[in-house]
């Protein structure tokens, strides 16, 4: 089937070296054919002469001498100068075949010469229509038709096959073979040595990743005007890719029955001026009779464009091995669309997914899964659900590299299994540090509305509701502080993730809670608080502050200690420390409002609105207090482990 699309895509030329040792072993095999014709008629005529002796003659031309054998000992006379063999159909529909394969070879190489000598064979066949045998019997006279070389001038098959054998030898001569950095090479000329050796240099490059994969033989001719480098990617029969030199234009024709890997194909030069015909339907081949071809043409401006641009063709072509089983194993556990993400990425990085696919595919992650997150990753779980789709990719990035790094080290199974699971647990402890970020978006809300109440103290506009600047926008950023909450429990609980960063994150929405409560209290309060009460109530909001501060710093210090960044676990609890400070603060300065307001003689509404913001404000930096020790709990139990 290759050969009938390279035929189609009008590069016959490459297939010469190949045809040419064909029609050379349907020469050998022929003529012991025509031996044993010979040795069948002499045996019927003779039955008590001397046995068959073809045998090396027979192997040496790569037939049984057993089946040939008994062809010839048990041939027998029949009435009318007839005689009969078992296998003489057989025997006759072989001669032509060989006989074809013959002229097949030459038409490529000098299609003039071969039109003749299909002419002659033609002729040959017609006239001799009932000699070739059809059955397991022929006439005694015919033989000499066949195996003599005919007087007068007159043609035979026996003439036609020598005339074929010299066709053949000059071809053969006229396309003496030479190595090119791997490549097998025929009648190369000057300019041709340094676009194949670019060519070849890439594919060296990459070849290692194929493993024990077959593939990647690269044979190249020059016919004409043209120099043409045909490349065996793999198995798939109508998986070919034909690369034609001409001066410095470079064109590609590339066919695959999988439409998606053509395009992930000409997505490897993306970074040069390639220009790409579309995916063509094309029919007539094979068992389905479809696949899809693309044709590329890159106009090179000088040989270096032209060798950069060749090298990263050979390069490419390792990728393109088990590209289809590759993409449907990673689809187990991710998208399709991210399954081409990691493919791409591993061909930008030479990775590839070879090593991946030899030490077990789909069994490499599921072993990955099973030791190392049985309760965390269900079985047949898609790991984008588990991990979340970055750091499902991610991983899957990690294990392509992982499998690469082992096999070209020549490490084991284990090792790699051992890698790959280090890094499922990685991935698993970023999700919990992820997580732990939510936190960090908390505090910062926290912050603000802190902040505002503060301002507003400062500035003096408590109870100046003015526009409802601060209570609208404490409302706004509670009612977002309580959806980010709602989204991240579900988090927690479809990744089964530590319960710790939920406690976290309900002690931050808490404290987010008792500070739009003090900001409404805030717009309630008569604006000419005297300084008794201005002092301490800002005191607190600064304590606040301080607090949503400190619980970011160690919020964002904890999420680094699972990567190995333990010095971070000192800034954690310096943070902690802060927020236990900010605490006290807090204490001390609603008993001074209390104090105050008992102390003094104030309306009511000014003593109630002010003992009702303090003790709110108090209460916010109680609740961050406690995310700082349940903050320090989650940070000792990661260094414990």
């Amino acid at each position: 089937m290759k050969s009938e699309i390279i035929e189609k895509l009008g590069q016959s030329d490459v297939l010469l070296p190949s045809l040419i040792e064909k029609g050379l072993a349907a020469n050998d095999r022929v003529k012991a054919r025509l031996s044993v014709l010979q040795a069948a008629s002499a045996r019927a005529r003779d039955p008590d002469g001397a046995r068959f002796e073809l045998t090396d003659e027979c192997r040496a031309a790569g037939l049984d001498p057993v089946a040939l054998e008994t062809l010839v000992n048990r041939a027998s006379m029949m009435a009318e100068g007839r005689f009969t063999a078992p296998g003489l159909a057989k025997l006759g529909a072989a001669i032509w075949e060989d006989m074809q394969d013959m002229t097949g070879a030459v038409k490529v190489g000098d299609a003039g010469a071969a039109n003749r000598f299909v002419e002659r064979l033609s002729a040959i066949k017609g006239a001799t229509a009932t000699t070739i045998p059809s059955s397991d019997d022929i006439d005694l006279t015919q033989i000499v038709k066949l195996t003599d070389l005919s007087d007068n001038d007159g043609d035979s098959l026996h003439r036609l096959i020598m005339d074929l054998h010299k066709a053949l030898n000059r071809l053969a001569a006229a396309q003496a073979e030479e190595t090119v950095a791997g490549a097998h090479a025929y009648g190369l000329q000057p300019e041709d040595r340094p676009a194949l050796e670019a060519f070849m240099r890439g594919l060296n490059a990459t070849r290692q990743l194929k493993f024990n994969h077959p593939g990647l033989e690269t044979t190249a001719v020059r016919t004409g005007t043209r120099f043409v480098i045909q490349n065996d990617i793999g198995e798939t029969d109508a998986h070919v890719v034909m690369t034609t030199v001409e001066a410095n234009t470079v064109t590609v024709s590339y066919t695959d029955v999988h439409r998606a890997r053509a395009k992930f194909f000409t997505e490897r030069f993306r970074n040069f001026p390639v220009k790409w015909s579309g995916l063509e339907r094309k029919s007539g081949f094979g068992e389905d009779g479809v696949f899809y071809l693309i044709t590329g043409r890159l106009s090179a401006g000088n040989g270096e464009a032209k060798a950069a641009f060749l090298e990263a063709l050979g390069a490419s072509l390792v990728f393109l091995i088990d590209w289809n089983r590759a993409r449907k194993t990673l689809r187990e556990w991710v998208s399709n669309a991210d399954a081409l993400r990691v493919l791409d990425w591993a061909a930008r990085h030479s990775i590839g997914h070879r090593a991946f696919l030899e030490l077990g595919g789909p069994h490499f992650v599921a072993s990955a899964v099973h030791h190392a997150a049985p309760s965390r990753i269900g079985f047949g779980e898609r790991l984008d659900y588990a991990l979340g789709r970055e750091a499902a990719i991610d991983f899957l990035k990690s294990v392509l590299r992982i499998a690469t790094e082992t096999l070209l080290a020549g490490s084991s199974l284990r090792h790699a299994q051992a890698g790959a699971e280090a890094a499922l647990v990685s991935h698993l402890q970023g999700v919990g540090a992820k997580l732990l970020a939510v936190t960090i978006r908390q505090a910062g809300l926290a912050r603000q509305i802190a902040v505002d109440i503060k301002a507003a103290l400062g500035e003096g506009r408590v109870g100046q509701v003015i526009d409802g600047a601060v209570p609208d926008r404490a409302r706004r950023i509670e009612e977002k502080a309580d959806r980010i909450a709602l989204e991240t429990r579900s988090e927690i609980r479809r990744f089964n993730a530590d319960r710790g960063t939920e406690r976290l994150v309900n002690e931050m929405e808490d404290a987010i809670d008792e500070l739009e409560q003090a900001a409404f209290v805030a717009s309630l309060t008569p604006a000419a608080l005297v300084a008794a009460l201005r002092e301490p109530l800002i005191e607190l909001c600064s304590a606040a502050v301080a607090g949503a501060e400190a619980a970011a710093i160690g919020a964002a210090a904890a999420a680094e200690i699972p990567h190995g960044r333990r010095v971070d676990s000192d800034t954690v609890l310096s943070a902690v420390a802060t927020l236990i400070e900010a605490e006290h603060r807090g204490d001390a300065a609603e008993r001074a409002v209390t104090a105050s307001v008992l102390k003094d003689e104030f309306d009511l509404k000014t003593a109630l609105s002010a003992l009702e913001l303090a003790r709110a404000l108090e209460r916010a930096t109680d609740r961050l207090a406690m995310f700082g020790h349940t903050l320090r709990e989650h940070v000792l139990a990661d260094l414990s482990t």
